[in-house]
């Protein structure tokens, strides 16, 4: 077997990003694999949408079926990890494998406090500001190839309240049970917060791995993306041949 018999790959944003936050991972893969990112409901070309989970799991399948090839790889982000492993629960007939990038610790308890505290702060602040800093971050961090997609799209300040909303208190690592599919629990090495209950989540699953980008943090893929997409690509290989790429 080879790329062209791979599993499609769907591609879900987190926090406050777009579609945009996959470019690099998509002009790296789509020579050889059908390749597609999402807009969730309230970000990028879907800013208008309110935000629901209901919804979130929908766009996901729906790109699935529009692909046409079947049960689809999904890489989740952050927020879009933890919408892939609802999707998971939801549409197991449409999961190939599992890829939870920044997206293994518990929504629950102590954890989530900062997030509730953020989220109700956010729209208290003007949504031009939130967008400067935002794009003196990225510029800072990243070179243009990597985050200008990101910035031309846009960021969902006015969506984060109910996005965190529905997700804090709803996962953790007894939800790698409602997933049938094998599991790459991919995390940037110094995302301490994000990755803390990595070992959890992979122990709850049978045919999960866990998999550290050197020196990157939340935002892997945009601190490697090569190395990201390397990941990507080995762990679709692997679920083509049923041996690990690496």
């Amino acid at each position: 077997m080879t790329a062209a018999d791979a599993p499609p790959i769907i591609f879900v944003h987190g926090t406050r990003f777009s579609a945009g936050q996959w470019s690099p991972q998509l002009a790296a893969l789509k020579e050889d694999f059908q390749v597609a990112a999402v807009d969730l409901p309230g970000h990028g070309a879907r800013s208008a949408q309110p935000w629901s989970l209901d919804a979130a799991t929908e766009i996901i399948a729906s790109a699935v079926d529009s692909l046409g090839r079947g049960p689809a790889l999904v890489v989740g982000h952050s927020l879009g990890g933890y919408v892939s492993l609802e999707f998971a629960r939801r549409c197991p007939e449409q999961l190939r494998g599992l890829v939870l990038a920044g997206a293994s610790v518990s929504t629950y308890g102590p954890w989530a406090t900062p997030y509730r505290l953020v989220a109700g702060l956010v729209p208290r602040i003007p949504a031009d500001r939130l967008t400067r800093w935002n794009d003196r971050f990225l510029r800072r961090l990243y070179s243009p190839e990597v985050v200008d997609a990101t910035i031309r799209a846009g960021y969902a300040f006015h969506t984060l309240p109910a996005a965190w909303g529905d997700v804090l208190g709803r996962f953790d690592a007894d939800a790698m049970r409602h997933v049938s599919a094998p599991v790459l629990i991919l995390n940037g090495e110094k995302d301490t917060v994000f990755r803390s209950g990595e070992r959890d989540f992979a122990r709850a699953h049978p045919h999960a791995r866990i998999e550290l980008i050197p020196r990157a943090r939340h935002l892997a893929n945009f601190d490697d993306p090569e190395a990201f997409t390397d990941a990507v690509r080995r762990f679709t290989l692997q679920l083509t041949t049923g041996v690990d790429a690496a």
